[in-house]
């Protein structure tokens, strides 16, 4: 699958499992709402949150089409990434999107991940923009 058609299907699943990992490798995978915005897949986060922190520490991540508890199905569409995080006004942009996107629903499940915050007394209930790039597939690295 060449890497447009891969970012395609990435990009118009309603869910995505996104893989962190762990400072000895171990994978951590969280599914996650989504929107392309032209050659990236924009998500949100809590700043706080362990994929953040994992995040900070190795931008490298693994994308993969799921549902909303974040099951994989065999032959899902799968991609090597790389995430950075957004300036605050680039976070304010896909925080729109999001809620465009996922309409009601995404209102109600931000509102409910601040008061969570708030309860357990984090000093920042905003959230962070991710920019996910997808990394070019292996075999178009190969020398000829």
């Amino acid at each position: 699958m060449t890497t447009t058609s891969t970012l395609d299907t990435l990009g118009s699943a309603k869910y995505i499992s996104l893989t962190t990992f762990r400072k000895d490798g171990t994978p951590v995978a969280t599914p996650v709402w989504l929107v392309r915005d032209g050659g990236q897949i924009l998500a949100i986060t809590d700043p706080s949150s362990g994929k953040a922190k994992r995040l900070r520490k190795n931008p490298a991540a693994q994308v993969t089409v799921c549902d909303m508890r974040g099951r994989v199905k065999p032959g899902a569409v799968s991609a090597a990434a790389h995430v950075e995080f957004q300036d605050d006004a680039s976070t304010a942009n896909t925080m729109r999107l999001i809620s465009q996107r996922y309409g009601f629903m995404g209102r109600i499940l931000t509102k409910i991940n601040e008061r969570k915050a708030r309860r357990s007394g984090a000093t920042n209930t905003q959230h962070v923009g991710l920019s996910i790039t997808l990394d070019p597939p292996a075999e178009a690295c190969a020398p000829n």
